[in-house]
């Protein structure tokens, strides 16, 4: 873990709760591989720039997760 830089917390304490999270992180949460997550997914979700950062909001992950779900038969 990273120590204190500039007077912001510490990437990815557990006190700050996460609420975007980076390409290969968002495919982890996912529970699919990075190569899948860029070929078949990211390009069905809004994504955050700024520079060459990209960042994916967990909202925007769990609504594709929810209206991609395919309904099972009681």
């Amino acid at each position: 873990m990273r120590s204190m830089q500039r007077g912001r917390d510490v990437i990815g304490s557990p006190n700050v709760p996460r609420v975007a999270l980076r390409p290969e992180e968002a495919a982890t949460a996912l529970g699919v591989s990075r190569d899948f997550f860029d070929e078949s997914i990211a390009e069905e979700l809004r994504v955050i720039r700024r520079g060459r950062l990209k960042l994916y909001a967990v909202r925007e992950l769990e609504r594709w997760a929810e209206e991609t779900a395919e309904r099972t038969l009681p």
